[in-house]
């Protein structure tokens, strides 16, 4: 008796459908996936229906996310009826299946073999060694022209109102040596910029006790400061994401004045208020921070600070909040988002205090976010008239989108450019900054 195929297939290879949600981190979980798949012949899909199965990557975070990833889900089965469900959700599997108990597995974050054994088992393999090439530095759900390093997995904080370690587990940082070695295949490969990420990325390599190991001809330790400083060397733009403010972290500035990385720091701070950040057991200290910024734009004056701030925290109260005001204006961070609290199921801040009501939380948001943008606008203006390299994301007939080195992709604003010749995606330009908006710059290309 012949067995019966997977649905969809025609003894061609299997064909895979892939919905990534949430964080730049799941991404290149989902990139790792992928990777695997591809190497052991399976093709992808851009629809779920017809393929032999969907895989969902979730993110469980916030009551909001969890909600989209359920309804990506519901979208997958309802098209395509095989889904494999990973990532953070998958963390606590009973909030799938008590809404979607016909999910074909469900493994949690960064568990890949698991993945692998669920889709081996819904469809099988059909690999050819001469035709199932991968290229070395493996798939990427990114534009060829970046890419996302992640040196660690999980955390060691225990932030009150975050749920992080119990879904990823605690901080375990990747060799020197391995994370120096893929960034190397990611440039030869053309990346032109390195984002590199982590659950808290100046925490690097205190869970191996910062132990060196070999990359090229020399011993690297897995330090923060050591492996920026290598990263410099591959004639890459570095930008460094989620740096919680250590004191060493201000080692790392004068390689940003240096040009080895880019000046450029996203450092969630997500309160100012001392009681508020008591309670919600932020590492690292808070009270020198506006001299440390001081100090840090005195060493590199084109340093761009991004950060992200939580409003309506359990207790917080309008003197809390008019502190944050007052701290923002003082700081003048170049780029800024913020969230409005959400009681995270497990979260131990959820019975800190007395709940700030929902229409409380709503009217700080708009006046938190109406402080930010005048500051936003009154930093981004001083660049009017000076020359900035930018990296183009998009081009179009006459003006082409990219970002100066104080711009991350998704996340922070754009550079809009006229040139006398078409640029091409990937390039970097020197472009004369003509204008500003609220959080965009509006220039003419002057040098490539």
């Amino acid at each position: 008796m012949t067995p019966e195929k997977p649905t969809g297939s025609t003894g061609a290879a299997p064909k895979i459908s892939f919905v990534s949600l949430g964080c730049p981190k799941a991404l290149v979980d989902s990139e790792r996936i992928i990777t695997r798949l591809r190497a052991e012949g399976y093709e992808l899909s851009r629809e779920h229906k017809g393929a032999d199965l969907v895989i969902v990557n979730t993110c469980g975070f916030l009551d909001s996310a969890k909600a989209e990833s359920l309804e990506a889900i519901g979208n997958a089965l309802s098209q395509n009826g095989k889904v494999v469900v990973t990532g953070c959700m998958g963390a606590e599997p009973e909030n799938i299946t008590a809404q979607y108990p016909n999910v074909f597995a469900i493994t949690g974050p960064q568990q890949y073999e698991s993945v692998l054994d669920a889709v081996h088992r819904a469809a099988p393999p059909q690999h050819d060694p001469f035709l199932d090439l991968v290229p070395p530095e493996g798939i990427k759900l990114t534009p060829r022209h970046y890419a996302y390093l992640k040196i660690s997995e999980g955390c060691n904080n225990r932030c009150t109102f975050c749920i992080i370690p119990k879904l990823r587990g605690d901080l375990v940082s990747r060799p020197a040596g391995d994370v120096l070695r893929e960034a190397e295949r990611l440039v030869t490969a053309g990346v032109k910029e390195l984002l590199v990420i982590s659950q808290d990325t100046s925490a690097y390599g205190v869970d191996i006790k910062y132990a060196a190991s070999t990359w090229k001809d020399r011993e690297v330790r897995a330090r923060f400061l050591d492996l920026s400083r290598e990263l410099g060397t591959l004639g890459a733009w570095v930008r460094l994401h989620y740096v919680y403010p250590y004191p060493h972290v201000d080692e790392v500035i004068p390689l940003m004045a240096d040009g080895h990385v880019l000046p450029y720091l996203d450092i969630p701070f997500q309160h100012a208020a001392p009681d508020v950040l008591r309670r919600m057991k932020r590492p690292a200290a808070q009270e020198k921070t506006l001299h440390r910024i001081a100090r840090w734009r005195e060493i590199c004056p084109d340093l761009t600070l991004r950060s992200t701030f939580i409003v309506g925290f359990p207790g917080e109260t309008e003197a809390d909040f008019q502190l944050l005001l007052d701290w923002l204006d003082e700081a003048a961070l170049d780029r800024v988002g913020c969230f409005r609290y959400e009681p995270v199921k497990g979260a131990v801040s959820n019975d800190l205090a007395e709940a700030v009501p929902k229409d409380v939380i709503e009217d700080r948001w708009h006046r938190f976010m109406a402080r930010q943008q005048a500051i936003s606008a009154r930093r981004i203006k001083r660049k009017i008239g000076t020359r900035q390299h930018v990296i183009i994301d998009e081009v179009g007939p006459t003006v082409a989108k990219g970002r100066s080195k104080g711009d991350a992709p998704e996340i922070d604003g754009s550079v809009y450019v006229s040139s006398r010749r078409p640029l091409r995606v990937g390039e970097i330009a020197t472009v004369k900054i003509e204008r500003a908006d609220a959080y965009d710059l509006h220039g003419t290309a002057v040098g490539f």
